[in-house]
């Protein structure tokens, strides 16, 4: 069996780090049974005929799509060709645009054979199994999939432990990332409940062991990577897992790598402070998310935020002068009119940032003001 790991990136210098790790846990878990996997990287700006065309030169007998809010339209857009360019092809699909609304998916688009629920590394290791040896679906967790006429949802999948996970760029040449963005988890969940965050739905937070964190970042190091972008979701929520990174990348400094990190604010610590304003100008960028400084939009979206202490962090930071600080917004969140918007740009306009991100509110299927709308 052939397996086609698709991504659609944003942009041509991202990575999909979705894809990157289900191939790398299926390798490790299935071992001499694991069937051929090769991954796909194409972006938004690629035709269809270009994807398509790259598809059906690779022949694969089985694909999978990872879907997000950016590459949805076009995802769908794919799979209905696919049906009839491969028809003997299995497409299931994962990621956060499908795994909340799995049954209706599969109901408006008969072409596709499945749906991958949540996280899908072991998921995605036990549906090759079962298909390897010709086995249904039924009995594994996290699916929702056909079976004749049929749809049936197995529920959902348990968390892994993310120490478990292999490194997903293990093996791979180190020239070939060297001008990408390369993405990297630490931690999975968030002890936040923001109204409009699919990370909200998992408060519990799973830190990566911090041996193998480091082993992580000397490859980022020695490979010359120039930027490294944490995705957890709120990094600095456990001060010792943050500290420990934070002071191995000043330590291991190769002068060239950049990381980027999310974090909150209001929540730096004085030694994080202290720590961080000793690092080579260019080494860290912090990503702030303010979202509004209007108390009513804040309660509203359950984000506790306390906004005089986030200013005062902003300005020693900025101060500091060796950080690139990215502060956001997003525009359209309850409780917030032209008027209120306007206040609170001002005042993360007036924090001076090297960069303020303005974002719409994307309603994300599976959130809490989804599933409240």
């Amino acid at each position: 069996m052939k397996v086609l790991l698709a991504g659609i990136n944003a942009k041509y210098i991202h990575s999909n780090l979705g894809i990157y790790s289900l191939r790398a846990y299926a390798r490790e878990a299935l071992k001499d049974k694991a069937p051929l996997i090769e991954l796909g990287e194409y972006t938004i700006n690629h035709s269809r005929e270009t994807i398509l065309q790259d598809i059906y030169k690779r022949k694969p007998d089985f694909i999978g799509f990872s879907c997000y809010i950016w590459n949805i339209s076009l995802v769908k857009s794919l799979i209905g060709d696919l049906k009839i360019l491969l028809p003997g092809t299995a497409l299931w699909l994962g990621g956060p645009e499908v795994s909340y609304d799995g049954i209706r998916f599969l109901e408006q688009h008969p072409g596709v054979s499945g749906i991958m629920k949540g996280e899908g590394e072991a998921v995605f290791a036990r549906l090759l199994d079962a298909l390897s040896r010709d086995e249904g679906p039924g009995g594994i967790p996290g699916l929702v999939y056909r079976q004749g006429e049929r749809i049936i949802d197995t529920g959902e999948a348990e968390p892994l432990d993310i120490s478990r996970l292999p490194f997903p760029y293990e093996g791979m040449d180190p020239g070939e990332m060297s001008h990408r963005i390369l993405y990297y988890e630490s931690s999975r969940g968030c002890p936040f409940r923001c109204s409009y965050c699919l990370s909200s739905i998992d408060r519990r937070v799973r830190l990566r062991d911090m041996d193998l964190v480091k082993r992580e970042l000397a490859w980022f190091l020695e490979a010359g990577v120039p930027q490294v972008k944490f995705v957890d979701r709120t990094f600095n929520c456990s001060h010792t897992h943050a500290m420990g990174i934070w002071r191995y990348i000043r330590d291991h400094d190769n002068g060239v790598t950049n990381f980027h990190f999310e974090i909150a604010g209001d929540l730096l610590t004085e030694e994080e402070l202290a720590l961080l304003a000793g690092m080579r100008p260019g080494l860290v960028q912090l990503e702030i998310g303010v979202q509004s400084t209007n108390p009513d939009t804040l309660a509203a979206v359950r984000r506790k935020t306390d906004l005089k202490r986030l200013a005062k962090t902003a300005e020693r930071i900025r101060k500091a002068g060796n950080i690139h600080q990215h502060l956001d917004l997003i525009a359209g969140l309850p409780m917030e009119d032209l008027e209120s918007f306007r206040r609170s740009f001002n005042q993360v306009y007036a924090m001076k940032p090297q960069q303020l991100q303005l974002g719409f509110l994307k309603v994300l299927k599976g959130s809490y003001i989804y599933e409240n709308r």
